[in-house]
């Protein structure tokens, strides 16, 4: 699948920049790039908005990139950069156009990317096994793990022995069985040459190159870095999750916009109510274990339910020592009557730490039922932090995500702007999650809000006096630094001082414009909980009435 193509968006690739453009006034967080081109009809497009780059702080560590407009043959080549949140959704980290595919032009996306990522590397990234993005990943994440997309090298291989596929129609269901239920590396290469020699394929030349690429795709040869895979059962569909039913084979350059934003706000209120449904309902018990009753307080209600499953299993699966040197003893654990699928557990007492043979923890980042079962044996009541990964919890979004690297240029000047930008909308977002739970609570909150936006106006109108110092010290477009040379320019020059008064003009100007972006998320907020104000009294009138009746 690799190789390069050359597209055009005609008059679309301005209709799209003009979108863009408008987009980053309204929010100066709001990232966008584009390759050198002319007129902006053939040349590679990118963007992230502020809540993209935001997420990102938070999930950063499992990274999909979404290419399928090229297999499906979409009409726009259309790809995302995909994450995975703490409700074990998709979750968007950035959007592309590309309309020359070379090695290049992926490098240039890649590398745009990470810079509107503020330069933090994921830990793993999946992508189609196509050469070029290969060459990117290498160059510009050299310390990420690359792993191929398995649900397109199925495909692929169905495509490439589709007369085997007709003649034996045992041989997919033996391969995928191979590929997804090989629980060691000895075994899964024991079953591959098995198979290939059963049905005589041993001298294929593609089973061939995805055997020698087999430690970027098989899992048992992965299982050792976090993908996050059992949140979004990557084995079973396609990368095109976040925009699924958004964007198809007929979306135009036209719709595609229209139908990015609704993809947004869709996502969005999925998170919203699966954030509800955690924060508002308890989830049923199943054992009387403490552990239990931790995780459900901790976790998200879906990751819970993976972390349920798990302690459950435990039951049927009794953990015996066959070895213990002191400090760390070695537990076998196997379900009743599957000795065979063994696996072991390492367990240092002193510290109550624990490794498995499975690695899920390190795969998924919870822990597994061998792990879980040796701790019962034991009796650890309540699960150590350090398996408790954040990323998978109801506070996964809290704390400030600060880049401090973000004040050291100027150059960096839009990082400061976003890192700020986000942290208050995070910090307004908490007084309408409780501000919205009693009316007392929204009066305290809504006037807090109030004097905030007052403070805001106050600052926005005393002029440069109050923005000179505050906005170059934070990495503003220009620096000022007191060295020896510029202390002896006692008596500036008349173009000196006409340089520096338009200077700090500009800087007055988009201090200005931030003003006005934040005031503006500030007032949504209020209307946001001037409504949450209407439907409380709605339901406390619906009560009232309720009870006389």
């Amino acid at each position: 699948m690799s190789g390069g193509r050359q597209r055009t968006l005609g008059g679309g690739g301005q209709h799209v920049l003009d979108y863009l453009k408008r987009m980053q006034a309204e929010n100066p967080a709001f990232f966008y790039a584009v390759q050198s081109d002319s007129d902006h009809s053939s040349g590679n497009i990118f963007w992230a908005d502020a809540t993209a780059r935001m997420n990102y702080n938070y999930f950063k560590d499992a990274v999909i990139f979404d290419t399928t407009y090229r297999t499906n043959r979409y009409r726009v080549p259309f790809a995302s950069f995909i994450g995975i949140n703490h409700h074990g959704q998709p979750v968007l980290f950035g959007c592309a156009l590309i309309l020359n595919e070379s090695e290049s032009s992926f490098i240039w996306l890649f590398q745009t990317w990470l810079q509107a990522m503020s330069g933090r590397y994921p830990v793993s990234i999946t992508t189609d096994p196509d050469r070029l993005i290969q060459v990117a990943v290498a160059q510009v994440l050299p310390h990420t793990r690359h792993r191929f997309c398995k649900s397109t090298i199925f495909r692929e291989t169905k495509e490439k022995l589709g007369g085997l596929y007709t003649s034996h129609s045992a041989f997919e269901t033996e391969f995928k069985k191979c590929i997804n239920e090989s629980e060691s590396i000895d075994g899964f290469e024991s079953h591959w040459h098995s198979l290939l020699q059963r049905y005589y394929v041993m001298d294929n030349e593609w089973l061939q190159s995805m055997y020698n690429a087999r430690q970027q795709w098989v899992p048992v040869y992965m299982r050792d870095t976090f993908f996050g895979d059992f949140a979004v059962n990557e084995g079973s569909g396609s990368l095109t999750l976040f925009f699924d039913g958004f964007v198809t084979e007929a979306t135009t350059i036209q719709i595609l916009l229209k139908q990015y934003e609704k993809a947004v706000v869709s996502w969005h209120e999925k998170e919203l109510k699966a954030d509800f449904d955690t924060t508002n309902t308890m989830p049923i018990l199943k054992t009387p274990s403490p552990m239990e009753k931790q995780a459900a307080n901790l976790y998200t209600r879906r990751m819970f339910k993976k972390f349920q499953e798990e302690l459950v299993e435990t039951l049927a699966n009794p953990a015996t020592k066959i070895d213990d040197t002191g400090t760390v003893a070695t537990y076998r654990v196997a379900k009743f009557g599957e000795d065979h699928r063994a696996h072991a557990v390492n367990f240092n007492s002193s510290e109550a730490k624990a490794s498995c043979s499975c690695q899920m923890f390190e795969y998924s980042g919870i822990i597994c039922r061998h792990i879980l079962a040796v701790f019962r044996a034991k009796n650890v009541l309540t699960l150590p932090s350090p398996y408790i990964l954040k990323r998978w919890t109801r506070n996964a979004k809290s704390g400030a995500v600060l880049d401090e690297r973000s004040s050291d240029s100027p150059s960096n000047s839009r990082e400061s702007v976003t890192v700020r930008y986000n942290n208050l909308r995070q910090e307004a977002i908490k007084y309408v999650e409780e501000g919205a739970k009693s009316i007392h609570i929204y009066n305290v909150a809504m006037n807090a809000l109030q004097e905030a936006a007052k403070k805001v106006a106050s600052m926005k109108n005393q002029g440069s006096g109050a923005m000179h110092g505050s906005s170059l010290a934070n990495g503003g477009s220009q620096e000022m630094h007191a060295t020896e040379e510029n202390q002896t320019a006692v008596f500036p020059s008349a173009d000196e001082k006409e340089k520096k008064i338009h200077e700090l003009s500009a800087e007055l100007d988009s201090t200005n414009q931030r003003c006005e972006v934040y005031r503006a998320n500030l007032l949504a907020v209020l209307r946001d909980m001037e409504e949450q104000k209407l439907k409380l009294s709605v339901k406390v009138q619906s009560a009232r009435l309720s009870l006389k009746e």
